[in-house]
C-alpha cells in the first residue's frame, strides 16, 4: 500500500525558507510522478511542483517558479520542496500526491496523498 508523509512545515517570516520532505513507501515509484499541492483555506487545492521519478524532470505552477525547488532522493525515497523567498500567500497545508506516468497539474488526477503538513508565512 502506497504511503506518502510529509514533513518540515512551520511557521516563518516572509522572505524566509523551508524545506518541505515527503517519505514514499509501499512500491516502486520508477515510473511515477511526485507532486506537491496546497490548499489555502475557503480555496481549492492548487498545483505546485511536480517531479518525474525516473528522469528528474520537473514543473512548477508560474507562482512559485524561480523561488521553489522540487527534487528527488532516490536512496532515500524522498521527494523534497525547498521553498525560497516566501510570501504570505504561500500559506497553505501542502500535501504530497502520487500518480503513474504522465505529469499532470489537476489534483483529482493523483492517486494517492499523504496527510499534508501546514506552511504558515507571516508578513
Amino acid at each position: 500500500q502506497v504511503q506518502l508523509v510529509e514533513s518540515g512545515g512551520g511557521l516563518v517570516q516572509a522572505g524566509g525558507s523551508l524545506r518541505l520532505s515527503c517519505a514514499a513507501s509501499g512500491r516502486t515509484f520508477s515510473n511515477y510522478i511526485l507532486g506537491w499541492f496546497r490548499q489555502a483555506p475557503e480555496k481549492e487545492r492548487e498545483f505546485v511542483a511536480a517531479i518525474r521519478w525516473s528522469s528528474g524532470r520537473t514543473v512548477y505552477a508560474s507562482s512559485v517558479k524561480g523561488r521553489f525547488t522540487i527534487s528527488r532522493d532516490n536512496a532515500k525515497n524522498t521527494v523534497s520542496l525547498q521553498m525560497n523567498s516566501l510570501k504570505p500567500e504561500d500559506t497553505a497545508v501542502y500535501y504530497c500526491a502520487a500518480r503513474p506516468n504522465v505529469v499532470t497539474m489537476t489534483a483529482p488526477d493523483y492517486d494517492y496523498w499523504g496527510q499534508g503538513t501546514q506552511v504558515t508565512v507571516s508578513s
